[in-house]
């Protein structure tokens, strides 16, 4: 009963000038309802609601039903905190089979002295997503096991563009012959995407965006500069999956997502220790307190030891899959509740996992920190660290979707917008 009052609450009274993100991530749900100005976002109701440990499986819905309570319940406290509804959502996407690649197409111009006009680049940009898309089922489809398996695309960015092997930030208006394009473009099963538009229904919200997890942090630290020269690796440690971008002077090389996040530590440490999953959370949350016996803290070491090397290995792996790139950043972000542990952070800092990738030194690791996003404020004093920078970027990925019909922008931001669904 208190549901459906809720959601016809929602029906009759929408904030056009509001948005919301959803975080749907495998251990908590987070709301941020944000007012959207003319050059930034200003949060002003924050929810969070924990699930259940059935609710998600590796980062992806499998309970639709468990999941609209959660995110009702979340809702509601950012709602009644802001004093009003929101009727617009972007919602986030994770799960290793969410495929994000940045592709490169050449195309030889059949007329190289003809200036290249806006048309042409649209041309050029359609080619490279439908051989995006083409890649991305044969590797879901093989991943999955299932070869009729539909994708969709769920965003895409320009990273650059090169005339004759000169790189240019605005193509119009340039003659030549050879035409290279770079672009970012995310994938995910239809599957997925149906179970979040499903939500978005049920909570009587407009799905305005989807986003790919990795691709939303990337555009938190990004904000509105097109010539940016931003370059670092972007880690979302969440319950269920871990998701890595690479982003090179402002562009986002490719993301990747492996199955192993914060919950893996606390199954580990529950099956060795022989405890019940809640009591095995207690005891990781709380690894480094007093209270914790030394004999106890010692086998919680152990187990979060032995995940602690698969998790390196996952990210050593997802890294390695980088072959385009020359050299990896040398700065680590992390976010997501995964990257509370400490070990986790330490275990970075070694060298001995990154050996064999092309680092030219040892990266620097840290949190990023809720004032390191730009063009998003909290006037709420509750988003207070790095396990709200998901749900802030899906914030990013909203204000682009809404604001970009500006006349004065630059032709990056303008093909960036003809690339957004």
């Amino acid at each position: 009963m208190v549901l459906e009052k809720f959601r016809k609450a929602r029906k009759k009274a929408p904030a056009d000038d509001y948005i919301v993100a959803l975080d749907i991530g495998t251990e908590f749900v987070k709301a941020l309802i944000a007012k959207v100005g003319d050059e930034d976002l200003e949060i002003v109701g924050v929810g969070r609601s924990r699930q259940e440990v059935s609710d998600m499986h590796s980062g992806a819905i499998a309970d639709i039903a468990g999941v609209v309570r959660n995110c009702e319940e979340a809702l509601a406290d950012a709602e009644e905190q802001a004093g009003l509804q929101a009727k617009r959502v972007v919602i986030g996407i994770a799960g290793e089979l969410v495929k994000g690649v940045t592709d490169t197409i050449r195309y030889r111009r059949p007329q190289p002295d003809r200036p290249l006009d806006s048309s042409e680049m649209e041309f050029i940009i359609e080619k490279v997503q439908e051989r995006a898309q083409i890649k991305a089922q044969r590797q879901i489809a093989l991943e999955s096991g299932n070869d009729e398996v539909e994708v969709k695309l769920v965003n895409s960015a320009l990273v650059s563009i090169h005339i004759d092997g000169y790189k240019v930030s605005n193509p119009i208006g340039f003659q030549g012959r050879d035409v290279a394009v770079q672009i970012y473009t995310a994938f995910a099963p239809m599957v997925h995407i149906g179970a979040l538009e499903r939500v978005a229904d049920e909570l009587s919200l407009e799905l305005l965006a989807v986003a790919a997890e990795p691709f939303a942090v990337s555009r938190s630290v990004l904000g509105n500069d097109a010539s940016s020269n931003f370059t670092a690796i972007l880690a979302d440690v969440g319950g269920g999956t871990t998701d890595i971008a690479v982003v090179n002077d402002g562009g986002v090389e490719g993301t990747k997502m492996f199955g192993i996040g914060g919950r893996s530590f606390t199954q580990t440490i529950a099956s060795d220790m022989e405890l019940s999953y809640k009591d095995a959370e207690k005891l990781k949350i709380n690894i480094g307190h007093d209270q914790i016996k030394p004999s106890v803290a010692k086998e919680v070491n152990e187990a979060i030891g032995k995940t602690l090397e698969v998790w390196i290995a996952g990210v050593e792996l997802a890294l390695s899959e980088f072959d385009s790139i020359d050299h990896l950043p040398n700065r680590m972000l992390l976010c997501g509740g995964g990257s509370s542990l400490e070990k986790l952070v330490t275990a970075l800092e070694g060298s001995e996992w990154r050996k064999e990738l092309p680092f030219t030194k040892q990266p620097t690791v840290h949190l990023i920190s809720p004032s390191e996003v730009i063009g998003v404020t909290d006037t709420t004093n509750d988003v207070t660290d790095h396990t709200f920078i998901t749900a802030m970027g899906l914030l990013r990925v909203g204000y682009d979707t809404i604001l970009g019909s500006g006349e004065g922008d630059s032709i990056k931001e303008k093909l960036n917008r003809l690339l957004r669904i």
